[in-house]
């Protein structure tokens, strides 16, 4: 298998890795990078557990493979939390109730991030489109939707 080095950033710090070229980002960071709040769900991009942010858009790393990522910032759910706080956003998912068996929530929680980054009082509407390649099978996603609002000062509630 042909082997290619790679050097990116992840959460603010930079890898130099050697890896096969047909390897996903997703398995980069979850093999090789023991990041593993990115989850492998559907391997399809469907379901969004691997959501990423690569360079601030939200990715289904699923679909990236690594050498793609050559020279780019990722942004993990690990990458989130700040001196052993959360967040904003993962405090908003807990006080809500955001959050049930949690394999969503990673993807969720970026894929929140980058709408909020881009437009801090979104409508609900633009949540819901925002986190619509995340599937939860767990929520129904009323607080989910509610959580990302209090963050984004537009509590719908």
């Amino acid at each position: 298998m042909k082997k290619m080095t790679i050097t990116f950033t992840v959460n603010g710090q930079e890898y130099d890795l050697v890896i096969p070229v047909n390897l996903t980002l997703t398995q980069v960071l979850r093999e090789n990078l023991r990041l593993t709040g990115t989850k492998q769900g559907c391997a399809v991009g469907d379901c969004g557990s691997c959501t990423v942010l690569l360079n601030g858009l939200p990715v289904n790393s699923c679909l990236v493979l690594a050498v793609e990522a050559d020279g780019q910032e990722i942004t993990t759910i690990e990458g989130l939390a700040q001196d052993e706080q959360l967040h904003p956003i993962q405090q908003a998912f807990v006080e809500h109730g955001g959050i049930q068996c949690g394999f969503c929530t990673p993807g969720m929680i970026l894929s929140s991030k980058a709408l909020l980054d881009k437009n801090p009082t979104p409508t609900e509407h633009e949540i819901r489109e925002a986190i619509s390649g995340n599937l939860c099978r767990c929520t129904g996603y009323q607080k989910i939707v509610e959580a990302i609002a209090s963050v984004g000062k537009n509590d719908l509630a």
